[in-house]
């Protein structure tokens, strides 16, 4: 159960974070709320590092 809660605890931190970046869905449409956690971190370590290139 705790696992669950620290997965779920993950997921939304890096969501407000992709927020923070102004990345709000994904090019399919889908809300972030709506990927599993695997995804948006997979989409968050893609934007950090399309962002850390641009700078």
């Amino acid at each position: 159960m705790q696992l669950l809660k620290a997965v779920e605890q993950e997921k939304e931190m890096l969501i407000n974070k992709l927020i923070n970046m102004g990345y709000f869905e994904t090019d399919d449409g889908r809300q972030l709320y709506e990927l599993s956690p695997s995804e948006i971190k997979q989409i968050y370590e893609n934007e950090k590092c399309r962002r850390e290139v641009f700078e």
